[in-house]
């Protein structure tokens, strides 16, 4: 582990009901002092080396929309595990087929949900349309349309302060950004998202923009799930994926706590090296794992 004083955020005082807290402001991306890339250059060359196999395999597919229509499905439910529903692939399945009698559970909705919000963002890009705050608001807005979550403000930024664990900021884990903060932010990290000036790997851009975002945690509710389609949208976006076949949800859920300390490293001493390595593990991981998938069934 190494320290990068210039990296770290700023901390913030604020109050609430009367308690002070510390919320905190990331700097903008990319990261200053610059990535040192020679230490993450074995992990990304192997990265990118099973995002090719994984997409060059994906092109020769007979019908990728049937393996596509199961892939996104299996990566809701999982995706949603993390964030504590119950609900399985084939409860999925028979919700969406309307086998399920009486009022569907709470669980199956939201992920149903998470699969409508999938297929939308997919759906705009492949039509030309940017990777926006526009289109992450629209995506939230179907994410919590029906379910637990259609209380927590749909399709809008949060305007009051939330916080990771604990029951309250003052005692909590992690607090994002203030809500007088929150814009700035968000605008940088779309202007990051667009700045043809900067001259990153794509997987590096993805891994930084997925850390940012749920730093930043710009709802009340969503947020994990948002932030892990960023990674799948922005290879897409970018090109380095023909289908959107690469999703770190079961990576990020089997090595849970080792992903939470990541991030919270890069917040206390600066270091993106060591987040990055994690997460091009994964996408090694998960590609090679899911490609052995395809030669089978192939």
């Amino acid at each position: 582990m190494t320290e990068y004083i210039e990296r770290i955020g700023e901390q913030v005082k604020s109050s609430v009901a009367g308690e002070t807290y510390t919320a905190y402001v990331p700097k903008p991306l990319p990261p200053s002092p610059s990535i040192e890339m020679d230490k993450i250059y074995p992990y990304l060359d192997q990265a990118s080396l099973a995002l090719g196999r994984l997409d060059g395999l994906s092109i020769i597919l007979p019908d990728p929309s049937l393996f596509l229509y199961m892939y996104i499905r299996k990566e809701a439910v999982l995706s949603s595990q993390i964030e504590g529903t119950q609900s399985s692939l084939s409860d999925l399945l028979l919700y969406e087929n309307q086998e399920i009698q009486g009022v569907p559970d709470q669980d199956v909705v939201e992920v149903s949900n998470y699969v409508a919000a999938i297929e939308h963002g997919l759906e705009r890009i492949k039509n030309g349309f940017p990777l926006s705050l526009r289109l992450i608001r629209e995506m939230h807005e179907i994410l919590l349309s029906k379910g637990r979550g259609s209380s927590k403000q749909p399709g809008e930024f949060r305007r009051s302060q939330n916080w990771i664990g604990g029951t309250r900021p003052g005692n909590a884990k992690f607090v994002p950004p203030p809500p007088e903060r929150l814009m700035e932010t968000l605008d940088a990290l779309e202007k990051f998202l667009h700045d043809e000036t900067i001259k990153l790997p794509t997987l590096v851009k993805a891994a930084l923009a997925h850390h940012q975002f749920e730093t930043i945690h710009p709802f009340l509710d969503g947020n994990g799930r948002l932030g892990r389609l960023l990674i799948t949208f922005i290879l897409c976006v970018d090109g380095i994926m023909e289908q959107p076949m690469l999703y770190l949800s079961l990576y990020f859920k089997t090595h849970r706590q080792q992903y939470y300390d990541h991030l919270q490293l890069v917040r206390d001493t600066g270091d993106w090296e060591e987040w990055l390595q994690f997460f091009l593990k994964g996408v090694v991981e998960t590609a090679n794992e899911l490609l052995s998938n395809l030669v089978y069934a192939h």
